[in-house]
């Protein structure tokens, strides 16, 4: 699914695979999130929310899941991550107050730029008079981050905060499994272990790892054991 800016013609693809009901949450702290989530779609949750967890936790999903989700219902939805924006014109966020929900990725990856944090105090208020919903994501939480404008900290801090947790391993192969039986692979627990302790930690390369596993799995019509994983991946 694709995105577009309702002003700069920007096109932002959103995964497919990132959606709210196969994300997994995987610890109490984040069956809240998903929950406060949930509610902010049905308007009973806060309106602006800032999530917060070291990379892998699951902060991009969530985002990009919130979109798909307002699309569903027919509104309007934009994701921007705004590490892939650092050296472009903080324009871009010009025009989104007309949208339902905006997502906001990678927060921290514009701080420390004067124009960058003025452009985003200044968005923050226009969401807020406009009644929308807005979504950010950073690896710290508001209080840690290096804002140097006093009002944008201020702003942030008003936001519903909540931490997600990065998955223990046995959360992580419960949730490789989860991912493997949706595509309809068979993955039992020594195997999905097996994965997890090898693979690199972050969740697109064990997706990706995913990924040529059912490739080959097809290609060469045989069952994802650890004997053909080794053999496949050279492990």
């Amino acid at each position: 699914m694709k995105t577009a800016h309702p002003q700069l013609g920007l096109s932002l693809t959103l995964r497919d695979d990132a959606t709210l009901a196969n994300f997994y949450p995987g610890t109490d702290t984040n069956r809240l999130v998903l929950q406060s989530l949930q509610s902010t779609l049905l308007a009973q949750g806060p309106r602006v929310i800032f999530l917060h967890g070291a990379s892998g936790c699951g902060c991009s999903h969530l985002l990009q899941a919130m979109c798909h989700a307002a699309s569903a219902q027919q509104k309007t939805a934009m994701y921007l991550p705004l590490q892939e924006f650092v050296h472009e014109s903080p324009d871009v966020l010009a025009g989104l107050e007309g949208l339902d929900l905006v997502c906001l990725d990678d927060v921290q990856s514009v701080l420390g730029k004067a124009d960058w944090e003025e452009a985003l105090f200044h968005f923050m208020n226009r969401l807020r008079d406009a009644g929308r919903f807005v979504l950010l994501a950073s690896d710290q939480p508001p209080q840690q981050l290096l804002v140097q404008l006093p009002d944008l900290q201020s702003r942030l801090a008003q936001a519903a905060v909540f931490r997600l947790d990065v998955l223990p391993d046995d959360a992580r192969q419960a949730w490789l499994q989860q991912r493997a039986l949706a595509r309809g692979l068979e993955l039992d627990e020594d195997v999905a272990r097996f994965v997890i302790a090898r693979a690199p930690r972050s969740t697109p390369a064990v997706l990706a790892v995913l990924d040529r596993l059912d490739q080959e799995a097809l290609a060469q019509q045989r069952k994802l054991t650890v004997p053909f994983i080794k053999q496949v991946l050279g492990w």
